[in-house]
């Protein structure tokens, strides 16, 4: 990328792009690059923790499913956001770690979850978890357990509900980049722009299934609920 870089203007949708070297500030990226950073912020964490308690107050052991590694560099602060979050809400957090993204690692984890006695689950935000949502929505369901998800993708694919980034906003904001480039504008002027609005989805459908009733305020909080 860096190559391309230094002659034709670039326009990106990705993560930690100053942690990177994608760009020199937000402010004033100062290169060839713009575009959106998807990083809503580590708060993010501790917000999914508060809705799934809200969502089933009785809980008081969560699963956090993700990937080997998670709480090293890089994210620590979602560490800390998640440990703080989980202290104010009396609730026991345990990191539930796969070493990779296939089948049987899925099945395996999941039952660690059972043994573990969890009231509820949160997945993180890695891309190898998205692209085998629908197996780890089936294994939800089967185990059933509530579970809070990072992306709207696995409440369409039956989960229960998720708290996200708008990503119509954010490809909204990337048109808008390149018009600007178009009509003449320095890619290193252009800011790098961070997600202003998150979504709340809730499947009804997925509730029923596990006998769960979601309070009315949380569905007064909703931007969309699936029937």
């Amino acid at each position: 990328m860096h190559a391309a870089n230094d002659t034709t203007p670039i326009v990106l949708i990705g993560g930690a792009v100053i942690e990177y070297g994608f760009a020199a500030s937000l402010a004033r990226p100062g290169g060839k690059i713009t575009g959106v950073d998807v990083y809503a912020g580590d708060e993010i964490w501790g917000k999914l923790l508060q809705i799934i308690k809200q969502a089933v107050p009785s809980a008081s052991n969560v699963a956090f499913l993700a990937l080997r590694g998670w709480g090293g560099r890089g994210s620590g602060g979602q560490k800390q956001v998640l440990e703080e979050a989980s202290r104010q809400l009396q609730i026991s957090l345990v990191p539930t770690l796969i070493d990779e993204s296939t089948p049987s690692e899925y099945r395996r984890v999941f039952a660690d979850i059972a043994r573990e006695r969890a009231d509820a689950v949160i997945v993180h935000a890695r891309g190898e978890l998205l692209r085998s949502r629908q197996l780890i929505v089936e294994l939800a369901e089967k185990s059933h357990l509530p579970v809070m998800y990072p992306y709207r993708d696995y409440v369409e694919a039956g989960g229960l509900m998720a708290y996200a980034i708008d990503w119509g906003e954010l490809g909204r904001r990337v048109a808008d980049d390149v018009h600007e480039i178009l009509d003449g504008a320095n890619p290193a002027d252009i800011p790098i722009y961070l997600p202003a609005k998150c979504e709340f989805v809730i499947n009804l459908k997925a509730a029923q299934a596990l006998g769960l009733t979601i309070p009315p305020v949380l569905l007064a909080r909703a931007d969309e609920v699936i029937e």
